[in-house]
């Protein structure tokens, strides 16, 4: 076929031109990464929103968020997991140990990068931190190599305390290797636990009428699902006088007496470098899994004052934060 001089120049004007649209498009590739989160109310999706905006990716630009929460009905994640699969999402960030394990189970080939995980490789996630092989990665929690600092920390805060009542959700599977934890170390520090399931806020109510009951002389709430009880928790443990081991700082700033707990900002932009890595092509299971490297303690001296207790000068020496 003999082409005319007009279309002869028609192909070459659409070589010229495709090369820059092209570019330009595969420059504006939008991204679409799921965010798999048991309660908003203690993972919140603006702080990794904020991480991968750190990172270049902009929502309505380059990047759409697939949020989906849980609201703290745990039971509601392995369907949450199936829509983001549905969704057709480039990785899926899991966080905290349920929406890891939600997430695991819904899907072998969606990137998942796991944010703020207990213990990946305790709870079978995977087989190891260098080499997580499979589709998983992303950055742990340290939650039961914490467990027994934090209930010796109480107990320094709190001398006298010789009964503490330890709160869990026992939904969350996180929280099984923390009791153990605790079991050994109240035995050393001459302590004796007393553990109280808590789901709900009249969970919460009937564990505050049994402790004190008991005489509880503290509070030790283990890590996992707890931040949508903070309020009620803060206010039941005032109105019985009770020094409280909370889970972030943030609680501790809203009352609590004291918490010791990794920078969770910085899990956060971690785990937007692994989704930013995998998105430029990296496997997921090549990612050696990261552990927190900064462990905060901070202390609330106006509940303590409040509480009529006296923190040792040797623990305040160690407070990351003191707020007065």
């Amino acid at each position: 076929m003999k082409l005319g001089m007009f279309g002869l120049f028609a192909i070459i004007a659409v070589g010229f031109l495709s090369g820059p649209v092209a570019a330009e498009a595969q420059a504006r590739k939008v991204y679409r990464v799921g965010v798999l989160t048991p309660s908003a109310a203690q993972c919140q999706p603006a702080v990794y929103r904020q991480a991968l905006r750190e990172l270049g990716y902009e929502e309505m630009v380059n990047l759409t968020l697939v949020v989906r929460d849980a609201g703290g009905r745990l039971e509601t994640l392995p369907q949450l997991a199936m829509e983001l699969v549905r969704e057709n999402v480039d990785v899926i960030v899991a966080i905290n140990t349920p929406g890891a394990r939600a997430a695991i189970s819904a899907t072998k080939t969606i990137p998942i990068v796991m944010s703020e995980v207990g213990d990946p490789v305790g709870t079978g996630f995977v087989t190891s931190l260098r080499r997580p092989g499979g589709n998983v990665t992303g950055v742990s929690g340290l939650t039961r190599e914490l467990t027994a600092k934090r209930l010796q920390l109480l107990k320094e805060a709190v001398p006298r305390a010789a009964r503490i009542a330890v709160l869990l959700n026992p939904d969350d599977p996180i929280v099984a290797p923390q009791v153990e934890e605790i079991k050994v170390a109240a035995a050393r520090l001459g302590v004796e636990p007393r553990f109280f399931a808590v789901r709900s806020a009249e969970e919460l109510e009937r564990a505050f009428a049994t402790m004190i009951q008991w005489r509880a002389q503290a509070i030790l709430r283990l890590l996992g699902q707890a931040l949508a009880l903070t309020k009620q928790t803060i206010e039941l443990a005032f109105r019985y006088h009770l020094p409280t081991m909370l889970v972030t700082k943030q609680q501790v700033s809203a009352g609590a007496l004291m918490s010791y707990d990794p920078d969770r900002a910085e899990i956060a932009r971690r785990t937007a470098y692994y989704v930013d890595k995998i998105l430029k092509g990296a496997k997921p299971g090549d990612l050696p899994i990261e552990q927190p490297t900064k462990i905060e303690l901070v202390i609330n001296m106006t509940t303590a004052k409040a509480l009529g207790l006296t923190i040792p000068p040797s623990l305040l020496l160690q407070a990351d934060q003191v707020i007065e």
